[in-house]
């Protein structure tokens, strides 16, 4: 690998950074703050790892040809787990083997202040991941790296979490990590305790976390700068030369455009037959529908919204019952705060922030005593003031039943 410059943001933005030569080794022990502009300057490779507890990590099985395909599949394919809309975040995937990506979400908003950040201090990276993958990892082991005030575990190749240092044992047994062999590196003082956690391998008093990430980190195995935020200044020493390929190209695709223009004249044509057509059906079928209404709508909006009325709105009916279910539940909660909620098909994600687990688990609890609701937590993420929880909620008559944690 060429000469590397490797940040570390921590979770209030400030860096710390070291340089690794082409062999990977770091060429001096890190530092604290903004590199040098000589560093910058002389840097073949920048690239930054940012707090993972910003960073959901997971698995994604997705058939793909292509990996424009793969990048276009991903986010409809995690779905389930997010709060956020889609369109807020930003999706970065692993190379992968088979059907089964690594796949790492941020909130574009986060990245970009990131971005705003470095670019500020004069850095713009060529690759940024969350610092939990830089954490070594050996087969059917997890990794667990010990600071002051957090602890960051990685358990498999695409699944980590960070928690404080005193939660971490009973966060490895909500997890189900407890039974897999643990190693931990502890990088806190001699004033703090070894913690009572069951590790195969405990090694206490180490130094410099930023050389120790640096040391499993070869290549990095995804980059969510890509899309909006690719890096465009190292591609700019080049661009020149792609000039020529680029007015050869367009050459052979105006021929291309020639040759298809009869086709997709003609394709235009009975297009709009088919749209005309489609519009007399709906007439037909429903004689109060007005040229405003066609022009808001296209027809098969408009068949569809009126066969949903004339069944009665069960969607609706179902997302108003369930509603009714648990509206006296959390209206007499008082230590949560509901952050988003979405019903699909029967089901509600409800997106809470509660002060800690056990207050998170009560609340489902509640939930899940509520004739004909099946109640899941899938996400319990601790945060700045709480735990950020995901709870399902499916309406039993959709054929879901039984309560689960």
């Amino acid at each position: 690998m060429p000469d590397r410059l490797l940040l570390r943001l921590d979770s209030a933005g400030d860096p710390g950074w070291l340089r690794q030569g082409a062999d990977g080794r770091a060429t001096a022990g890190s530092s604290r703050g903004w590199p040098p502009a000589a560093a910058v300057a002389g840097a073949g490779e920048i690239v930054v790892l940012v707090p993972a507890e910003d960073v959901l990590l997971t698995e994604a099985r997705v058939a793909a040809k292509s990996r424009a395909q793969l990048m276009q599949a991903i986010p409809f394919a995690v779905e389930d787990q997010l709060l956020a809309p889609v369109e807020d975040l930003q999706f970065a995937a692993t190379d992968g083997s088979g059907e089964a990506v690594g796949v790492a979400i941020v909130s574009r908003a986060t990245l970009r202040a990131w971005l705003e950040r470095l670019a500020a201090n004069g850095i713009r990276p060529d690759a940024l991941l969350p610092e939990s993958l830089a954490l070594p990892l050996a087969p059917d082991r997890a990794t667990a790296l010990v600071e002051s005030d957090r602890a960051i575990v990685r358990l498999a190749p695409s699944s980590a979490f960070v928690c404080a240092p005193s939660d971490l044992a009973a966060w490895m047994q909500r997890v189900g990590g407890a039974a897999r062999p643990l190693d931990v590196f502890d990088f806190r003082d001699g004033a703090n305790a070894r913690l009572a956690v069951p590790a195969t391998s405990y090694q206490e008093r180490q130094r410099d976390p930023l050389a120790f990430l640096a040391r499993s980190l070869r290549k990095p195995p995804l980059n969510l700068l890509h899309g909006e935020f690719a890096p465009q200044h190292r591609a700019a020493r080049g661009a020149r030369w792609w000039r020529v390929a680029a007015a050869l190209a367009a050459a052979g695709v105006a021929l291309a455009v020639l040759d298809l223009g009869l086709e997709v004249l003609q394709l235009s044509r009975a297009s709009a037959h088919l749209d005309a057509a489609a519009q007399d059906a709906v007439r037909k079928a429903f004689p109060d529908v007005d040229g405003a209404e066609l022009a808001r709508a296209t027809p098969g909006e408009i068949a569809r919204r009126r066969i949903e009325r004339l069944r009665g709105g069960a969607e609706t009916s179902g997302f108003l019952r369930v509603l009714n279910a648990i509206g006296p539940v959390l209206g007499a909660t008082t230590q949560i705060q509901t952050r988003g909620m979405e019903f699909r098909n029967g089901t509600l994600e409800l997106g809470l922030r509660a002060p800690d687990v056990a207050t998170l688990d009560a609340v489902r609890e509640r939930l899940a005593a509520q004739p004909g609701l099946s109640v899941t937590v899938t996400a319990a993420n601790p945060g700045d003031s709480g735990i950020d929880g995901r709870i399902r909620i499916v309406n039993a008559g959709n054929g879901a039943g039984g309560v689960a944690k």
